[in-house]
């Protein structure tokens, strides 16, 4: 008899959360614009709007806070995360940054430019570029070139990696002659298409093709740990290898990485850029001490670089990993059982429902995946984020609005965090939206939005 799956952990301290009623949640949602963002933490039951410095320290972690260096210069903590991050990924240089978004800043300015006119006639390819990845782009004059393979943007076909770049793409963007890339991206796990991995062939060939062009590879390594599990155990080849081998293997295609470390590296907060190239390092060190900090804290506590150093190991061992991924995955197969449709197969980090297929009487124009994540909140109190025409933000050239092939309800769900239970709780409320998902034909319609990543605070109104 095979035993049942269990948390490779013990919980030793815990948070009290409460649920709301209705009439408060519509309260509350409509002083908030309609935007799930604005919601006080105390108005959300299961909160899945993201797994990014959401997650639970282990003790070991918390043990590591307690030893942090808090020297400007030269932080034994520094020391421990730059032996960390070499051992892990292969880098014998890195800058840390307050987290994944300050390190694209930095990286981008090193290698685009700084200014909002530096990045005319450049392209970043890429598999789907997240929100402040294409932020930091096209606040420069650059683009994000999309180079996600087909199959990614049909939520019900089975691809076991749908982050996988397209090479033809890929060869198309790097051959044109009207533009210029100054390094390819590539986000593992693929947050945008669903938090679905990239094969170690997909790295490998990537990495060949851009050698080609002589244009640099970096990787989106927010969730590194979680994209080397699916390539044990859905790449041939690699189930008797061990994650921290197939994570050397990966990084070995790479000349570089940004990595939020609220994720696979399990901490608050923190972040960091790896280098191969010294050069590069030198680089970017100007603009990270011009925007982080000194070279050994770069806007991180010598407490938390700590932590660091723990969480991105802990992110490597297998039992964890199972736990983690095998939670996602539980919570995906409940939707599934409802009927709901999501992207499949399951991601890594979170699931995301088709709001397309959910709610197809809601126009385009009034924002499908968001009116479902109001809706979900409305239900049960359950905070998920939208992943579609919000996020996409309008087009910098036409400034029209850009409807991307998905419309995503993202549920994250953070680490080491809630329980199963937690998990039947959501997939239930999901359900009973569904029953009366007929019954919903309108959204919401803006009524102030931010020149650029706009879902962040925008505000919005029913649609009459």
């Amino acid at each position: 008899m095979n035993l049942p799956w269990a948390e490779p952990y013990r919980i030793k301290t815990i948070e009290p959360i409460r649920r709301s009623t209705r009439a408060e949640r519509e309260s509350w949602i409509g002083s908030a614009k309609y935007n799930l963002f604005n919601l006080r933490s105390e108005q959300v039951y299961v909160d899945l709007i993201t797994d990014s410095g959401t997650g639970a320290m282990s003790s070991a972690q918390w043990a590591e806070m307690m030893l942090g260096d808090e020297s400007y210069a030269g932080a034994t903590s520094y020391y421990k995360l730059k032996e960390t991050i070499e051992t892990v990924f292969g880098f014998p240089y890195f800058l840390p940054t307050h987290q994944g978004r300050a390190a694209e800043n930095v990286l981008f300015s090193a290698m685009i430019g700084s200014g909002p006119e530096s990045g005319k006639g450049l392209i970043i390819p890429g598999n789907s570029h997240f929100d402040t990845t294409k932020g930091h782009i096209e606040f420069r004059g650059a683009h994000a070139v999309d180079c996600t393979i087909d199959e990614a943007f049909d939520t019900q076909v089975e691809h076991p990696f749908k982050g996988n770049v397209d090479l033809k793409k890929l060869d198309a963007a790097l051959s044109r002659k009207d533009v210029k890339a100054p390094l390819c991206l590539v986000t593992i796990t693929c947050n945008s298409s669903g938090g679905q991995p990239v094969s170690m062939a997909n790295l490998r060939e990537v990495s060949a093709l851009c050698r080609q062009y002589k244009v640099p590879v970096f990787f989106d390594s927010a969730r590194f740990a979680e994209n080397a599990y699916f390539i044990k155990t859905r790449e041939s080849g690699y189930a008797d290898k061990s994650i921290p081998a197939i994570v050397k293997e990966m990084f070995s295609y790479a000349d570089g990485c940004t990595m939020s470390s609220k994720k696979d590296g399990i901490v608050n907060i923190g972040g960091f850029i790896g280098f191969r190239s010294q050069e590069a390092w030198r680089k970017a060190s100007t603009f990270n001490i011009m925007f982080e900090g000194f070279n050994t804290y770069g806007g991180m506590a010598g407490r938390d670089m700590g932590a660091l150093s723990v969480g991105l190991r802990e992110a490597c061992e297998l039992d964890y990993l199972e736990s983690r991924v095998g939670q996602v995955a539980y919570l995906g197969q409940r939707l599934t059982d409802y009927g709901i449709a999501v992207q499949r197969p399951y991601g890594g980090h979170a699931i995301f429902v088709d709001a397309k297929k959910f709610l197809p009487k809601v126009p385009k124009e009034e924002f499908q995946a968001q009116t479902l994540g109001v809706e979900l909140y409305l239900e049960a109190g359950v905070r998920g984020v939208e992943i579609g025409a919000l996020l996409a933000d309008r087009d910098p050239d036409t400034h029209e609005n850009r409807y991307p092939a998905l419309e995503l309800l993202r549920l994250a769900i953070p680490r080491r965090v809630y329980t199963n239970a937690h998990m039947d709780y959501v997939a239930a409320a999901l359900a009973n939206v569904k029953e009366r998902a007929d019954g919903i034909r309108r959204g919401y319609r803006v009524a102030w939005e931010a020149p650029i990543m706009r879902h962040f605070t925008v505000e919005l109104t029913p649609a009459k």
